[in-house]
């Protein structure tokens, strides 16, 4: 089942990783003339890193104020995190006047389902503009429009060949002969989109120490001053 596409008349939130998945979702509703309204993401309970990326939350507002839209935050347990996020929904609906919610899932049908769940709940209407389409030609898709994706996370075996990298065709290499799946779909790794054709300006950040926990690594990332 493909998603709806927005039009001219569609208001929407963007459920925002700051991945490159939920970019290209963005500005694929962007160029369908629907109308961004606020950026949306989920930190961990203590509020300082995203609970799917572990990106600061410094570090996403200036991602954010790059692109030229507001970003809006819940802090959030595993085990809280729908409720929190349909009561997130319904505050922002009122205060943003949005109509749909845009998410950048491709082919995982459990995430679909969840993601129409809590929309539905707050009287909104879920779109994936990426649905069921190729992950190998979405990556080259993103490459052609010039996103630069920086990958920031990724289990520990892989960290030494593609942590702190960004996207290319060589990189799409190393994934293959690592058999990553090329979107990191099954959990692999994840990204942090620094330029691409939505920003006003490039992102700036230095990266310090690689961090690991529970056989996953991570950037610990800075935004630059």
């Amino acid at each position: 089942m493909k998603s709806a596409k927005p039009n001219h008349s569609c208001s929407f939130l963007c459920s925002w990783s700051g991945g490159k998945d939920s970019y290209l979702a963005f500005y694929r509703a962007l160029q369908r003339e629907a109308k961004p309204t606020v950026l949306f993401n989920v930190m961990n309970e203590l509020g300082d890193k995203s609970r799917s990326h572990g990106i600061p939350r410094e570090v996403l507002m200036a991602q954010a104020e790059c692109i030229g839209l507001p970003i809006e935050f819940i802090e959030s347990t595993w085990e809280d995190y729908e409720v929190n996020y349909i009561e997130k929904l319904n505050q922002l609906k009122t205060e943003y006047q949005f109509s749909h919610t845009v998410f950048g899932d491709i082919d995982i049908q459990s995430h679909r389902d969840w993601e129409e769940k809590v929309s539905e709940a707050a009287g909104l209407k879920a779109l994936l503009p990426l649905w069921q389409e190729d992950r190998e030609a979405l990556v080259f898709e993103m490459l052609e429009l010039g996103v630069k994706a920086l990958v920031v996370s990724c289990r520990t075996e892989f960290a030494p060949n593609i942590l702190g990298k960004v996207i290319d065709e060589e990189l799409i290499q190393v994934f293959q002969n690592l058999e990553i799946d090329i979107c990191g779909e099954n959990g692999e790794y994840h990204t942090l989109v620094i330029d691409g054709p939505a920003h006003k300006k490039p992102l700036l950040i230095d990266s310090f120490e690689i961090q690991s926990n529970k056989g996953y690594s991570f950037l610990d990332i800075r935004k630059s001053n």
